[in-house]
């Protein structure tokens, strides 16, 4: 994979639509180095503002030559969480910097990519699927019920795995 993938041609715009049932009235691309990663995102805006999704898809800056991969910072960030499928043991209880600003621990997701885990927020959900050395996060708004939310979230994450 270069660094130059852009997230946008991970998932269409129509595709965002139809998961999201309203209409987008841009899909707007962004890419930035952080020195060690290249991120490239794609936020795609509803006429509904608060249904609107972004995208990112976190892969090494090829420019950099740096020895810290997506995977090893999926580790630092997930690995707390990685034996704990249900979100309820003792571990993941702890308080952990991890953490969403409502203390609560990600909740690992299974059957999507390498490993997955839906992070809950007060806008909505982040769902972010680790495939070999990349990952990718979508963000997903709206009104639906954080259930529906995750649901949406993986229909789009699929998407967007099958064209990586």
């Amino acid at each position: 994979m270069t660094a130059t993938r852009d997230a946008c041609s991970l998932v269409s715009k129509p595709e965002v639509e139809s998961v999201q049932a309203a209409p987008m009235k841009e899909a707007k691309r962004s890419e930035r180095s952080d020195g060690v990663f290249w991120v490239s995102q794609c936020f795609y805006t509803a006429s509904e503002f608060s249904k609107s999704v972004n995208l990112a898809l976190v892969q090494n800056d090829a420019k950099q030559r740096s020895k810290r991969s997506p995977k090893d910072f999926w580790k630092e960030k997930f690995g707390p969480y990685s034996g704990n499928q249900n979100g309820s043991d003792e571990e993941s209880e702890r308080k952990s910097p991890n953490e969403n600003e409502t203390g609560v621990p990600p909740k690992k997701i299974s059957g999507l990519g390498d490993e997955a885990y839906w992070v809950s927020n007060r806008f909505g959900g982040v769902l972010y699927v680790l495939k070999g050395d990349v990952f990718i996060s979508v963000g997903i708004g709206g009104t639906d019920d954080e259930d529906t939310k995750l649901k949406k979230a993986k229909v789009l994450a699929q998407k967007a795995l099958q064209r990586l």
